[in-house]
């Protein structure tokens, strides 16, 4: 939204600030970024002004995350429903903008959000976090007034057959990773005869980089409680948990408020609105096990056991909780359910592509200029999510790859960066959906290194329950390890192959059966960077250190002597008024002369 050139100015002495709001953003990265400081700004700026605190508090108010993170803090000043968004903003900037914007009515143009901001929002479609930069997350009468609740009490005016016909025909697909449809998933738990049935919220979120879920609960907490009630009915269960980890204190903390508020506005609990329907929600912390993302160790983890996945069938919509039908959504689906029953199934699939229904949030990440959380509608191209909301590579620096899906998904390169964001589309070309990470690599960066560390990852997360995955995987990384380590050998990309293909084919579950992606992809668009290590033992990124040759030219090096008081190997020889020497046979290629060099004069 463009920003207004026009702000009315507030000019009595003591200024009223009943047409005036602050908005601060307080989620995790705004926290990290400074946001309780100048939330304790603003409110001592205002303060000094004689103003009452009820004022002070209802005209300051949080927020959750703004998606563009990387221009925390950020903070919105709306006079007369006319706003302006301030970027980088610290307890230092807080007076002036009160002095100036506030009191006088002119905005403090230099700290305003640029085009790159509005660009950043313009090219994206917000359901799910079009409220999480907009109400404060802890005020159940915020999302209240957004119409909050209503799409649950819709769902209690009609059966829940009826309810799970409108999900069916929405084409909701779960938003965990495999995109099972959502509808489906639920009419097979509901014709189990079974009394006792659970429904289980997913917020288990361990890929490195992704913090979509996090963002939603963060700013939105009553969205998920609502999805989760909404399921709950359509299913027959009466009890939900919400399986998340305990790295997440903020989510958490605003979960239990969000429940404690919906319990006292009868919203959970008994005789929920007055429609006879039960239904409790309990918070279940885990101890952050990247495989406790798959269903199966989720459920054993709710159960006291230690997380590791089983082999299905059964699956757990007809044995799940203690033996019992059990729905696992993650955070992202449920967050749906409201607006899909708000709004109606023939809404929601107008967004979208045919078999890919509504949008999806993606965490965006890595060599990219503008880093954030976006939520884009499905079928929309690579391209438009990198350069149109991205910005493009960051410090002018070409585009080379981009993995979704985390680390289980798959590299996609340069050549197939107009291919819609998809589930067929991604399946198809080796990588996948995911839960939604996002990570932009440019020219910069080594893929066979890539490669290499998502399997360090993927293999310290196994459970070990598997051989194909406990051993398998391992087994991938050192030979991984061993290339970038100039100790590649012939056969070594055919091994690869052929083991990766085993490993997806045997593993019992989704972490074993997707570790290998990120092998399988690279090698398929970057073989030559694979043969260029084996056979020509040299990295083409410069990244792997093991064939590094530090070379300093005579001609442009000043003597200055910094790269010999760096360099704690003695590997350089510098006297004074003489051009500086690399002894190869002594460097480590550590890089210490590399970097203190201010002349440009080793390479």
């Amino acid at each position: 939204m463009p920003k207004s050139k026009k702000t009315p100015a507030v000019t009595s002495e003591k200024p009223s600030l009943k047409d005036i709001t602050i908005r601060i953003c307080m989620g995790t990265g705004g926290l990290a970024a400074g946001s309780r400081e100048v939330m304790d700004a603003f409110h001592s700026e205002l303060r000094s002004r004689n103003l009452k605190a009820a004022i002070i508090n209802k005209c300051v108010t949080k927020t959750g995350c703004r998606g563009f993170c990387a221009k925390d803090v950020l903070v919105d000043v709306i006079i007369s429903n006319a706003k302006t968004t301030y970027q980088f903003v610290d307890p230092e900037k807080a007076a002036r903008i009160v002095e100036e914007h506030i009191i006088n009515g002119r905005p403090v143009e230099e700290w305003v959000v640029g085009p790159e901001y509005h660009a950043f929002h313009n090219s994206e479609t917000k359901i799910l976090l079009k409220q999480c930069g907009e109400i404060d997350p802890e005020d159940i009468n915020a999302y209240i007034a957004i119409g909050g609740y209503r799409g649950l009490e819709k769902a209690l005016s009609q059966t829940p057959f009826e309810v799970r016909e409108e999900v069916k025909s929405s084409g909701l697909r779960g938003r965990g990773g495999a995109g099972f449809p959502t509808g489906l998933k639920w009419e097979f738990c509901s014709m189990s005869k079974v009394a006792i049935k659970y429904l289980i919220c997913n917020a288990d979120e361990g890929d490195p980089g992704a913090f979509m879920d996090r963002a939603v609960i963060e700013g939105n907490p009553h969205s998920v409680l609502e999805g989760m009630i909404i399921a709950g009915y359509a299913i027959g269960a009466k009890k939900g948990f919400i399986y998340i980890r305990a790295e997440y204190p903020l989510a958490i903390e605003r979960l239990k408020i969000a429940i404690n508020a919906a319990e006292q506005k009868g919203f959970i609990g008994k005789d929920i609105i007055g429609s006879g329907f039960d239904f409790d929600i309990s918070i279940k912390q885990g101890a952050g096990a990247f495989v406790c993302g798959e269903e199966t160790a989720l459920i054993a983890s709710i159960e006291g056991k230690r997380g590791m996945p089983r082999s299905k069938p059964p699956f757990p919509v007809s044995k799940g909780l203690w033996g019992k039908p059990t729905v696992v959504n993650n955070v992202e689906t449920l967050a749906t359910i409201p607006v899909i029953m708000s709004q109606g199934a023939k809404w929601y699939s107008s967004i979208g592509t045919e078999k890919s229904k509504g949008t999806k949030i993606f965490a965006l990440t890595g060599n990219i200029k503008n880093t954030g959380l976006i939520e884009v509608p499905l079928g929309i191209s690579l391209r438009e999510i990198i350069y149109d909301i991205g910005g493009g590579c960051d410090k002018g620096r070409r585009f080379k790859a981009v993995l979704t899906g985390g680390p289980s998904g798959g590299c996609i390169p340069e050549s197939h960066i107009d291919m819609p964001v998809d589930y067929e589309s991604l399946s198809e070309i080796g990588s996948m959906m995911g839960s939604g990470g996002m990570v932009v690599m440019d020219e910069t960066s080594c893929m066979v290194d890539m490669a290499k560390f998502f399997l360090s990852f993927t293999t310290n997360e196994s459970c070990g329950k598997c051989l194909p995955c406990r051993l398998g995987n391992k087994r991938l990384y050192e030979i991984l390890n061993r290339i970038t380590q100039g100790q590649g050998k012939a056969g070594d990309i055919e091994f690869l192959l052929s083991l990766a293909e085993d490993i997806k084919i045997s593993s019992l579950c989704g972490l074993g059966q997707t570790a290998p992606n990120p092998v399988l992809s690279t090698i398929r668009f970057f073989r030559d960077e694979y043969e260029a290590h084996i056979y020509e033992h040299r990295c083409p990124a410069g990244v792997c250190k093991a064939f590094r040759k530090y070379l300093i030219d005579p001609e442009v090096c000043k003597m200055c002597g910094k790269c010999f008081k760096a360099c704690k190997s003695g590997a350089v020889a510098w006297e004074k008024k003489q051009p500086a020497v690399i002894y190869r046979e002594k460097c480590v290629k550590c890089g210490a002369c590399y970097d203190v060099c201010p002349f440009g004069a080793i390479t």
